[in-house]
């Protein structure tokens, strides 16, 4: 059976995400970030998610392996080369590999998009809110507390205190209740920091943002709050988003 010709000049348009499209590589353990992006992005924005290989293990070790599978895995993000950005959505990795090497990867595997880290996001979110004196609250290890601290040392930053929760599986991040991690990140601020941090796309710190705003009286930003508003504003998406801290209110 052969289709009759059909006049197609009419049939298309731009799409379901006709304002941009905006790539991400997780890894495979992670069940925060997914949700959390859908809810921070605006309307007409494409979210497009892939997965680099890791245990249930967050360790200095683990995500250092994941930089070979950083490139394969942004590959199979719209491989017709339409994505306007792509984001290896791990703040611990993207300082354990570095930000220059990870750029390189997802480079190589979209070689058109922008190419962005979630740490680069966290401190260009810093940044644009005049913050340098920051307290950072994490739930990992200390060995990657210590990386932390000195990749935004180098930076920059000043870092008034860090401390994490000691949690190694990202299956028990991601379980931390909300209430806890404000709590939690209300003690580990300083009165000396001018922003506090909450590390870490496992978390779901999003929920708690705007009122631990109110009770420590600074900006708060969290990986996946900082990670929306990089990517978006890379994308050339500049909607103002209520309800999730002064960074995507105001800036």
């Amino acid at each position: 059976m052969q289709s009759d010709p059909v006049d197609l000049s009419q049939a298309f348009d731009n799409g379901r995400h006709h304002r941009a499209k905006v790539g991400f590589v997780l890894l495979a353990t992670e069940q925060t970030i997914e949700s959390d992006m859908n809810t921070l992005y605006p309307p007409g924005v494409g979210l497009h998610f892939t997965r680099a290989p890791i245990p249930d293990s967050i360790t200095n070790a683990t995500l250092l392996a994941q930089a070979d599978h950083l490139a394969p895995a942004a590959a199979t993000l719209l491989p017709d080369g339409s994505l306007d950005v792509v984001c290896y959505a791990c703040t611990s990795g993207s300082l354990v590999i570095g930000e220059e090497r990870v750029c390189t990867e997802l480079n190589r595997g979209a070689p058109k998009a922008k190419a962005t880290t979630l740490i680069t996001g966290v401190m260009r979110a810093l940044r644009v809110l005049g913050a340098t004196k920051i307290a950072v609250a994490t739930p990992y290890l200390d060995e990657i507390n210590q990386n932390e601290a000195d990749y935004m040392t180098a930076a920059g930053f000043e870092i008034t205190n860090i401390q994490g929760l000691n949690i190694e599986k990202d299956s028990d991040m991601i379980r931390v209740r909300p209430e806890f991690i404000a709590d939690y990140a209300a003690g580990v601020d300083t009165p000396d920091a001018d922003a506090l941090f909450i590390s870490c796309g496992a978390l779901r710190s999003i929920d708690v943002i705007d009122a631990l705003e109110q009770r420590v009286g600074k900006p708060v930003v969290t990986s996946n709050q900082a990670m929306a508003w990089d990517t978006l504003r890379l994308a050339g998406i500049g909607d103002r988003i209520d309800g999730y801290g002064m960074l995507l209110r105001d800036h």
